[in-house]
């Protein structure tokens, strides 16, 4: 009874926020609207067995992505008067794109079959978690092809950083190693000032 109220519960939220999401004025409220949204989302990954879905959809989308549109929405200056003025121009094709992923989810739902994909029945008599499960498959039989993905992500890290350094004539940097190495004797100038004189 308790798992039926809390899957009602997290259903309803997740609902009633992903509507505000669209339909609030404001965008930081929309923000926040889509931040408890996700917070619905991850209480029933984890109602359903996918603990680590849950995980990653607190830690990556509410800790990283969601925290990113709302600096991003507050520190910019954007008119969005002028924006929702421009609604209507967008709207054959957000309707398009909404019937196209309405009927995507519907063939989804079609082919569903009540079947524990998560959790084995050998996997359950062992009191394996999911995120167990998945640990020893990522470490053991994609162990290489983890390795490979982040060895990418830090390549593409790199590329980014390298691509972003510009050296610009005229501008000051400080040099941590001249700083280090510098010589007293010619970082200190000792000079002879006479009273009533000037340097």
């Amino acid at each position: 009874m308790i798992q039926v109220l809390a899957f009602y519960l997290f259903a309803v939220t997740a609902v009633i926020a992903g509507v505000m999401v669209v339909f609030s004025r404001n965008p930081v409220h929309s923000v926040l609207w889509l931040i408890f949204a996700f917070f619905s989302s991850a209480g029933l990954f984890v109602m359903m067995g996918a603990e680590f879905l849950a995980m990653l959809l607190m830690i990556v989308y509410v800790g990283a992505v969601a925290v990113l549109f709302l600096f991003v929405v507050m520190m910019l200056d954007v008119d969005f008067a002028e924006l929702r003025g421009r609604v209507a121009e967008y709207l054959p094709i957000g309707l398009a794109i909404g019937l196209v992923m309405l009927m995507q989810l519907s063939f989804g739902f079609l082919a569903w079959q009540e079947v524990d994909a998560a959790r084995p029945a050998e996997t359950m008599a062992r009191g394996v978690g999911n995120a167990h499960q998945l640990g020893e498959v990522i470490y053991t039989k994609y162990v290489y092809a983890f390795q490979a993905s982040g060895l990418i992500l830090l390549v593409a890290m790199i590329g980014a950083i390298v691509l972003t350094l510009r050296h610009r004539e005229g501008v000051k940097k400080q040099s941590v190693m001249s700083q280090l190495y510098r010589d007293p004797k010619e970082a200190v100038v000792m000079r002879d000032v006479k009273p009533g004189g000037s340097l």
